[in-house]
């Protein structure tokens, strides 16, 4: 009787750890498919809601760090190339918005962020000492005050190689400190910025627009290259997305965005309508700037200052085979025409320099596309 008892006590011990076992399996089971599950739905969500900016001690740390590098002198040897002050994550299907400005010139950028609802990518040129050590603050509290800024923003800057950009010191970041808002730091920008009289920068160097370009967009599938000082239509951004995201056809092909310029004007137009009326009384002098992906040719470094710079680039790009379709709704407005008469003086030597090399550059052209039957 007691050995049978003995056997049926462990014969419910052994099953009890059975059925143990079976419901730990299970709960293993549901918890990896629960696991599985989530990271599904956590992947679905960040396809909708990308995760949050990163932290301003991140982007403080990552600005120490491009500062710290020293930079790298570009091709020609005069300018010192720092990358990568802020950076931002881009999809390589993304339309970026590339874009170039002396220190004093960045407070255009608050109109791009309001704009321009995508990425966007700016280089920065500091021609003094100064201005590199000012460049590198104003980054530092954009980076501190601004959201859009962490979130949308990538930004290099470029100095004379004989100067070097300091890693901003805390005890002594000067009035800058005190500032509290974006607002309130793009509202001081404006109050210590002197922009010159187009690229009259006041000094013996010269500004390399071309280098600025280069290094915007560098990285950049699509990109729309523009000046600082330009606005986008509403939904430009948006509605180049949708373009190259529904059709392939795009390929070897340049979407021209119309940029018109405007003398005054208290609202710059959002939409066709708005522009038409200005066009009406007026204001229509344009230049083409456009989208383009694959193999799209870079701006000649040499082009300097003013004058047959972004055109160079344009000549080659239709040389190399590229064709032209304008958009028929989207466009960007420059504030204000640019005036001849006055540009700097010293700036007229390079300007008839430029001229030169472009007949120069045209020769090269023919060399480098033997092949191609268009011209320039």
């Amino acid at each position: 009787m007691q050995m049978s008892y003995a056997i049926r006590c462990a014969f419910y011990q052994l099953l009890l750890a059975a059925l143990m076992l079976v419901a730990m399996l299970q709960l293993l089971y549901l918890s990896l498919l629960s696991g599985l599950h989530g990271q599904e739905e956590q992947d679905q969500y960040f396809e909708f809601f990308p995760p949050s900016p990163r932290s301003v001690d991140q982007v403080k740390a990552q600005l120490r760090t491009a500062l710290a590098s020293g930079g790298v002198l570009d091709a020609s040897g005069d300018y010192r190339v720092y990358r990568g002050l802020l950076k931002t994550t881009m999809d390589p299907n993304d339309v970026i918005l590339a874009t170039h400005a002396s220190v004093d010139n960045l407070l255009h950028l608050s109109g791009l962020l309001e704009r321009w609802e995508g990425p966007l990518s700016v280089s920065v040129f500091a021609a003094t000492k100064e201005e590199a050590q000012l460049a590198t603050v104003l980054t530092y509290a954009l980076s501190s005050h601004c959201p859009d800024m962490r979130a949308r923003v990538a930004m290099h800057l470029v100095c004379p190689s004989r100067y070097e950009a300091a890693v901003p010191d805390p005890r002594e970041p000067g009035e800058f400190a005190l500032l509290r808002s974006c607002q309130e730091v793009f509202d001081k920008l404006a109050r210590v910025a002197q922009p010159g009289i187009n690229y009259a920068l006041g000094t013996n160097v010269s500004y390399p627009n071309n280098l600025l370009r280069n290094l915007a967009r560098e990285g950049a599938n699509y990109a729309l290259v523009i000046d600082v000082d330009m606005v986008p239509s509403e939904g430009l951004w948006r509605g180049l997305r949708e373009m190259l995201d529904q059709s392939k056809q795009w390929a070897g092909t340049a979407l021209v965005v119309p940029a018109f310029e405007i003398r005054r004007a208290r609202r710059m137009p959002a939409n066709k309508n708005e522009l038409l009326q200005l066009y009406q009384v007026g204001e229509d002098p344009w230049e083409p700037f456009y989208v383009a992906g694959g193999k799209v040719p870079t701006f000649d470094e040499r082009f300097r200052q003013y004058g047959f710079n972004r055109i160079s680039q344009a000549c080659e790009l239709h040389v190399a085979g590229f064709d032209f379709e304008v958009l028929n709704e989207g466009f960007l407005v420059h504030k204000g025409f640019k005036e001849a008469l006055k540009f700097h003086p010293q700036k007229e030597a390079e300007n008839q320099h430029n001229k030169i090399l472009y007949r120069q550059f045209k020769q090269e052209l023919k060399a480098k596309y033997p092949d191609s039957p268009r011209h320039c």
